[in-house]
């Protein structure tokens, strides 16, 4: 089946051939969804090299727990959850180990994405860094819930499907995360408040929340990062 006519079938159709048995069918799911798992990942872990193999471990396992999906959500919710929960686990192993997802200078840079690192100002990319940085600092159950809500710009209630907390529990995390982060990035707010720029976000509370990054599409993996072998069965 070419790429054209598989564009036209819906996720959980794809979903549904890939349990049959298509070899094409999660191919295209992860085409569709690699960019908004990838940002998600690298916002939540703040390292490009543990991003990518968080995103492979959740591609891994969604490929292999297929046959498990219900439709009780998207598709996409779906993937995200089992993404998070993969980020998760990495930064509570890299946090038992006393490290940091974000220790230096030179790593931060990488987490700009190249066209940004590029073409734009430079107080944009020290604001962007400073975010990363700031996002470092948080427990990896609050970061998780800020990078969907403030930074992806989730519903609350879609976050919480994400995460598979009630909606309070996102609720709560985003406001323990945004007081601990407000102190560290004041002064962010104050020398973005004259650019004119809106902080867009359905979501965002005025004043308290996470300056939106850039965009959602950070420089991503190569398809081969990202799965190996793209849909050929594990």
């Amino acid at each position: 089946m070419d790429e054209a006519t598989l564009g036209d079938i819906s996720d959980q159709d794809l979903l549904a051939r890939h349990v049959e048995g298509d070899p094409d069918a999660f191919g295209e799911i992860v085409r569709r969804h690699r960019d908004r798992l990838w940002a998600v990942a690298l916002r939540t872990l703040g390292d490009r090299e543990e991003a990518a193999d968080a995103v492979q471990d959740a591609l891994v396992s969604a490929y292999r727990a297929a046959h498990t999906f219900r439709g009780q959500s998207a598709v996409t919710t779906w993937l995200h959850r089992i993404t998070v929960n993969a980020c998760l686990d990495r930064a509570r192993k890299a946090a038992s180990r006393k490290t940091s997802p974000v220790d230096d200078t030179e790593r931060l840079d990488q987490l700009l994405e190249p066209h940004e690192s590029a073409d734009a100002p430079a107080e944009r990319q020290d604001l962007h860094r400073q975010l990363i940085e700031a996002l470092g600092t948080l427990p990896p159950d609050q970061r998780a819930a800020l990078v969907l809500v403030d930074m992806q710009g989730y519903p609350v209630a879609e976050a919480a499907e994400v995460l598979d907390v009630p909606t309070g529990t996102v609720k709560s995390r985003c406001a323990r995360g945004r007081a601990r982060l407000l102190p560290l990035l004041t002064h962010l707010r104050a020398d973005a408040g004259g650019s004119g720029e809106s902080s867009g976000g359905r979501n965002r509370t005025p004043g308290t929340s996470v300056p939106a990054a850039s965009g959602t599409n950070d420089a991503g993996p190569s398809d081969s990062a990202a799965v190996k072998g793209g849909g050929g069965r594990a």
